[in-house]
Protein backbone atom coordinates (compact mmCIF):
# COMPACT_ATOMS: atom_id res chain seq x y z
CA UNK A 1 0.00 0.00 0.00
CA UNK A 2 1.06 3.41 -0.67
CA UNK A 3 2.48 5.81 2.15
CA UNK A 4 -0.65 8.37 3.03
CA UNK A 5 1.24 11.40 1.45
CA UNK A 6 1.55 9.54 -2.20
CA UNK A 7 -2.48 9.35 -1.88
CA UNK A 8 -5.25 11.80 -2.80
CA UNK A 9 -8.21 12.04 -0.90
CA UNK A 10 -11.72 13.30 -2.22
CA UNK A 11 -13.63 15.04 1.50
CA UNK A 12 -17.48 14.97 0.33
CA UNK A 13 -19.27 17.08 2.84
CA UNK A 14 -22.19 20.29 2.64
CA UNK A 15 -20.57 21.06 6.04
CA UNK A 16 -17.36 23.35 5.89
CA UNK A 17 -16.40 22.84 9.20
CA UNK A 18 -16.90 18.64 8.41
CA UNK A 19 -14.81 18.62 5.61
CA UNK A 20 -12.27 20.99 7.38
CA UNK A 21 -12.37 18.17 10.18
CA UNK A 22 -11.66 15.73 8.38
CA UNK A 23 -8.86 17.31 6.66
CA UNK A 24 -6.97 18.15 9.55
CA UNK A 25 -6.98 14.70 10.67
CA UNK A 26 -6.09 13.28 7.59
CA UNK A 27 -3.15 15.62 7.59
CA UNK A 28 -1.94 14.61 10.95
CA UNK A 29 -1.66 11.07 9.62
CA UNK A 30 0.31 12.15 6.91
CA UNK A 31 -2.03 12.66 3.81
CA UNK A 32 -0.98 15.68 1.75
CA UNK A 33 -3.21 15.89 -1.19
CA UNK A 34 -6.84 16.49 0.08
CA UNK A 35 -9.11 17.75 -2.32
CA UNK A 36 -13.23 18.72 -1.26
CA UNK A 37 -16.40 19.07 -2.47
CA UNK A 38 -19.43 20.05 -0.86
CA UNK A 39 -21.52 17.83 -2.27
CA UNK A 40 -22.07 14.66 -4.27
CA UNK A 41 -22.41 16.27 -7.67
CA UNK A 42 -19.75 17.95 -7.26
CA UNK A 43 -17.43 15.40 -5.89
CA UNK A 44 -18.24 13.32 -8.83
CA UNK A 45 -17.03 15.77 -10.82
CA UNK A 46 -13.57 15.57 -8.87
CA UNK A 47 -13.72 12.09 -9.54
CA UNK A 48 -14.09 12.53 -13.49
CA UNK A 49 -10.90 14.97 -13.90
CA UNK A 50 -8.36 13.68 -11.57
CA UNK A 51 -7.45 10.66 -9.96
CA UNK A 52 -8.37 9.84 -6.54
CA UNK A 53 -7.16 7.11 -3.75
CA UNK A 54 -9.98 7.72 -1.18
CA UNK A 55 -13.63 8.89 -0.83
CA UNK A 56 -14.56 10.08 2.76
CA UNK A 57 -18.16 11.16 2.15
CA UNK A 58 -20.89 11.95 4.05
CA UNK A 59 -24.41 10.66 3.92
CA UNK A 60 -26.65 13.60 4.40
CA UNK A 61 -26.21 16.42 1.59
CA UNK A 62 -28.35 18.01 -0.85
CA UNK A 63 -28.06 17.66 -4.30
CA UNK A 64 -26.44 14.01 -3.96
CA UNK A 65 -26.53 12.58 -0.97
CA UNK A 66 -23.67 9.86 -0.02
CA UNK A 67 -25.42 6.82 -1.04
CA UNK A 68 -26.37 8.66 -4.47
CA UNK A 69 -22.71 9.43 -4.94
CA UNK A 70 -21.47 5.60 -4.34
CA UNK A 71 -23.87 4.63 -6.53
CA UNK A 72 -22.96 6.73 -9.10
CA UNK A 73 -18.80 5.85 -8.21
CA UNK A 74 -19.72 1.74 -8.46
CA UNK A 75 -21.77 2.43 -11.41
CA UNK A 76 -18.90 3.99 -14.05
CA UNK A 77 -16.23 1.91 -15.04
CA UNK A 78 -13.05 4.37 -14.58
CA UNK A 79 -13.74 4.95 -11.25
CA UNK A 80 -15.98 2.00 -9.88
CA UNK A 81 -13.10 0.35 -7.62
CA UNK A 82 -12.43 3.82 -5.78
CA UNK A 83 -12.34 2.92 -2.05
CA UNK A 84 -15.47 4.68 -0.37
CA UNK A 85 -16.12 5.70 3.10
CA UNK A 86 -19.25 6.93 3.95
CA UNK A 87 -19.29 9.84 7.02
CA UNK A 88 -22.39 9.64 8.82
CA UNK A 89 -23.93 11.29 11.99
CA UNK A 90 -26.61 7.91 11.68
CA UNK A 91 -25.23 4.26 12.76
CA UNK A 92 -28.74 2.95 12.10
CA UNK A 93 -28.56 -0.47 10.34
CA UNK A 94 -30.90 0.23 7.57
CA UNK A 95 -28.35 2.66 6.16
CA UNK A 96 -25.30 1.06 6.82
CA UNK A 97 -26.79 -2.25 5.38
CA UNK A 98 -27.74 -0.24 2.18
CA UNK A 99 -24.26 1.09 2.07
CA UNK A 100 -22.53 -2.21 1.84
CA UNK A 101 -25.14 -3.15 -0.69
CA UNK A 102 -23.91 -0.84 -2.73
CA UNK A 103 -20.47 -1.74 -2.06
CA UNK A 104 -19.00 1.19 0.67
CA UNK A 105 -15.56 -0.25 2.06
CA UNK A 106 -16.13 1.31 5.29
CA UNK A 107 -18.16 3.77 7.92
CA UNK A 108 -17.44 6.21 10.15
CA UNK A 109 -19.50 7.46 12.31
CA UNK A 110 -19.34 11.35 13.80
CA UNK A 111 -18.19 12.41 15.55
CA UNK A 112 -14.84 10.83 15.33
CA UNK A 113 -11.81 10.62 16.30
CA UNK A 114 -7.89 10.39 14.34
CA UNK A 115 -7.43 7.28 15.75
CA UNK A 116 -10.61 6.08 14.28
CA UNK A 117 -10.11 7.63 11.13
CA UNK A 118 -6.82 5.81 10.69
CA UNK A 119 -8.37 2.36 12.04
CA UNK A 120 -11.19 2.56 9.00
CA UNK A 121 -8.80 3.98 6.47
CA UNK A 122 -6.24 0.76 7.60
CA UNK A 123 -8.98 -1.46 7.39
CA UNK A 124 -9.55 -0.37 3.70
CA UNK A 125 -6.14 -0.19 3.14
CA UNK A 126 -3.85 -1.90 5.21
CA UNK A 127 -1.12 0.54 7.04
CA UNK A 128 -0.68 3.94 5.69
CA UNK A 129 2.49 4.78 7.10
Amino acid sequence: MPAAASMTVLVVDDQQTMRSLVRTGLQELGFRDIKEAPDGEAGLRVMLTSKVHLVISDYNMPKLDGLGLLRAVRGHEPIRTTPYIMLTGRADRELVQRAVQFGVNNYLVKPFTVGTLKEKIEAVFGPIT
